[in-house]
């Protein structure tokens, strides 16, 4: 299995192919013990660049103030990581959504 990446905002550039009528997914290959921080090196993506991050549809970090009185289901049980998240470990299978700071607005 795959780790399944989806980029939003000013990160779809990224993606394998960029064009607004197509998904910013990229899928990649586990490395055993990679850590969202790892992926996001892997990617080329500065941890500056994130705005939100999903694990598994679930809220692993935001720079929004808002989210804890939104509802999310959050990824660290209802704890929203201050470190962005990034020593969390992630698997094969695991899909990682992420928002860049030009987005903000639409996940609040």
């Amino acid at each position: 299995m795959m780790i399944e990446v989806h980029m939003y905002g000013n990160l779809r550039h990224r993606a394998p192919d960029p064009r607004p009528d197509q998904e910013g997914v990229v899928q990649l290959t586990p490395i055993p013990e990679e850590t969202v921080g790892a992926l996001l090196k892997r990617l080329g993506i500065p941890p500056a660049e994130i705005g939100h991050i999903f694990l598994n549809g679930a809220l692993l970090f935001t720079r929004s103030s808002m989210a804890p009185w939104l509802g999310y289901r959050q990824a660290r049980g209802g704890v929203l990581a201050q470190d962005m998240g990034l020593e969390t470990p992630v698997r094969s299978g695991d899909r990682v959504g992420l928002f860049a700071n030009d987005m903000a607005m639409l996940v609040v």
